[in-house]
């Protein structure tokens, strides 16, 4: 398998990608409404929670929608230090609701002091937070941030996109008081796109209970219906789900916390490589990303050039994304990427910068 270390889609093993030509089945037959089960009860290890994990047919994107409809009648505050997090902030907008920001600039944490500043002026019914924002490889303080916000305001709702970092990065959802948590399928989870992974809690499900308008592709009380009664309200991705059902079981046959040393290590021999050439690294110091790093462009360097030498090695590099690209390229190490596929990389890298010189 020929690495891309690009922040999704990733790289899918030749067998997991095999199980989606499984047969199909009924999808309200019990056949497949017990592997639907048993990957929804496996997942529940990656959030580190004892809720349930909503399995959804949409992208990250969709659990954002999820959210904001779910948790809140109409005030929302977003944390947004890039393009991802102003994502979650624009769909909240997008569904009307009042929304407010706590920005921070550009490869910057948004920290716990601004989020409390924040909530001392005005009560909000739901605040969300990106953990990894793929644009800046900025990792927030999701820990540290919810504290704060159960201190400052216990009944407002933490909803967290770890689209990119579940399954990579520990995060413990039950510990930190986190309400919803969710991620995709086609990042650190190395499965194809289309899946969302939703953790909801008890006081998310209780709010939804209590807001109007909630949609229905997106309900929670209706897939919490379903979940208990068979699968989901409408059809599931089948396939998908079957290769969710074997890649939980590779996921944790290598072991969750040698899973995140791996992607921890990556991370470590990425960053001492820039800055060992005297590249900057474009993420603040102690809030770095553990499944991707993003460098500042050093001059004449170009991501689409150096691209076409290597992707026919096999090799495929991501550029800056939003008002960061050309600016910035972005080393993936998540899913399957291993560090014999990092030093590969990293070598080809070396050898291009010396044609350059």
């Amino acid at each position: 398998m020929s690495p891309m270390f690009v922040p999704g889609p990733v790289d899918v093993a030749p067998d997991v990608a095999q199980q989606q030509t499984r047969p199909m089945l009924p999808h309200r037959g019990k056949e497949f409404e017990a592997i639907f089960q048993q990957a929804s009860e496996k997942a529940r290890q990656l959030f580190y929670t004892q809720h349930r994990v909503f399995l959804m047919t949409n992208s990250g994107s969709g659990a954002h929608e999820a959210s904001v409809r779910n948790l809140a009648k109409t005030s929302v505050l977003s944390c947004v230090n890039g393009s991802f997090s102003k994502r979650f902030y624009d769909v909240a907008l997008a569904n009307g609701k009042q929304t407010d920001k706590v920005e921070a600039p550009l490869g910057q944490p948004v920290l716990p002091e601004m989020v409390a500043e924040a909530l001392q002026k005005k009560h909000y019914e739901l605040i969300t937070v990106v953990h990894n924002e793929t644009s800046t490889g900025v990792m927030n303080p999701i820990q540290e941030i919810a504290a704060v916000v159960q201190q400052i305001s216990p009944d407002t709702l933490i909803a967290v996109d770890a689209v990119s970092s579940l399954a990579g990065v520990k995060v413990e959802m039950d510990a930190w008081g986190i309400d919803v948590l969710f991620t995709s399928s086609q990042k650190c989870l190395a499965l194809p796109p289309g899946l969302a992974l939703c953790a909801v809690n008890e006081r998310a499900l209780a709010r939804a209970k209590e807001v109007p308008f909630r949609g229905w592709y997106f309900d929670f009380l209706l897939l919490e219906k379903h979940r208990l009664n068979d699968s989901t309200p409408m059809t599931p991705a089948m396939p998908l789900i079957y290769a969710l059902d074997y890649q939980l079981d590779r996921i944790f046959a290598e072991g969750l916390e040698n899973r995140f040393a791996r992607h921890s290590a990556m991370a470590q021999r990425c960053q001492d490589w820039a800055m060992q050439k005297g590249w900057g690294l474009f993420a603040a110091e102690g809030y770095r990303s553990q499944t991707l790093t993003v460098i500042a462009n050093p001059p004449e360097f170009d991501c689409a050039e150096f691209n076409k030498q290597i992707v026919p090695r096999g090799m495929r590099l991501a550029n800056g994304y939003g008002d960061l690209k050309g600016k910035t390229f972005r080393i993936a190490h998540m899913g399957e990427i291993h560090p014999s596929d990092i030093e590969k990389l990293l070598a080809a890298l070396d050898e291009y910068w010396a044609s350059k010189h």
